[in-house]
């Protein structure tokens, strides 16, 4: 069996605002440094491109085309690291709504996508009335090192039947861009979910979320048997650094086979 290093991942922890060039600047310290302790792969938070609260119509003149500017500079600072980046776009959509993208990048450009399926209509929120739902169908993945990758944003994590489509697509670590907004147990609904994900799904989980006063932060990374290997606390501009591996995953699965024993398989809902 061919063997693999084992592969540096980094979550990164910033406040996105409605400046998108500040946003990249942000990113760009923030990969740098990731790079210099080692990560081949860095994820950036939910709306990285664009952000305001509430939500407006500056979203929809804010919005890029998955190859737009945000993108294009993200491959840049990709290729002056050698390394893949996710983070979340504003991506144009049809009509008055825009979509939530999480986007892959490396040195050649975006080389997967995913628009968040689950929209965050809870808590008070509606984010339906600006984000349009993304697709359902086969995951877009990626693959480092010999690591595959599959994404997932923030409110996902509320659904297990969507980590599991993406296990079933062969993932072996689930990133999530998220802006996981605080209230009344939401450090605990964050870190729970994120841990439980993993451990029903043997695979590491790598969160990124906005640093307070909106997010939570807690940005984590936590291993296929729900330990936390690399968090941090509620700072802006700081990072963590994890490292996962084919050994890891195979030495859970091996004495918990809990993907083989299963008896049900995910079916998507119209």
């Amino acid at each position: 069996m061919t063997t693999h290093a084992p592969v540096g991942i980094a979550v990164v922890q910033f406040v996105p605002t409605a400046d998108t060039d500040a946003n990249l600047t942000a990113i760009a310290e923030l990969v740098a440094t990731a790079a210099e302790r080692g990560a081949r792969v860095v994820v950036a938070p939910e709306y990285s491109s664009y952000f305001v609260n509430p939500f407006d119509a500056s979203l929809l003149d804010n919005a890029q085309d998955l190859d737009g500017p945000f993108a294009l500079a993200l491959a840049t600072i990709a290729a002056q690291h050698d390394l893949t980046i996710v983070a979340g776009l504003v991506e144009r959509g049809t009509g008055d709504r825009v979509r939530n993208a999480a986007v892959a990048v490396d040195g050649t450009g975006v080389i997967a996508a995913y628009r968040k399926q689950h929209l965050y209509d809870a808590f008070g929120q509606t984010e339906s009335d600006w984000i349009e739902p993304g697709p359902l169908g086969e995951p877009e993945t990626f693959v480092v090192d010999g690591l595959r990758f599959g994404m997932m944003t923030c409110y996902d994590l509320r659904f297990p039947e969507a980590a599991r489509t993406l296990v079933d697509a062969g993932t072996d670590i689930i990133l999530v861009p998220a802006e996981w907004v605080r209230g009344p147990l939401k450090e605990h609904h964050w870190e729970t979910l994120i841990t439980a994900r993993a451990i029903e799904n043997t695979v590491y989980i790598a969160a990124a979320d906005h640093a307070p006063p909106i997010g939570v932060g807690r940005s984590m990374i936590v291993d296929p048997q729900g330990v936390p290997i690399a968090s941090l606390g509620t700072a802006a501009g700081d990072l963590a650094i994890g490292w996962a591996s084919h050994e890891q995953i195979t030495g859970v699965r091996r004495v918990n086979p809990a993907l083989y024993l299963r008896r049900y398989r995910v079916a998507p809902r119209d």
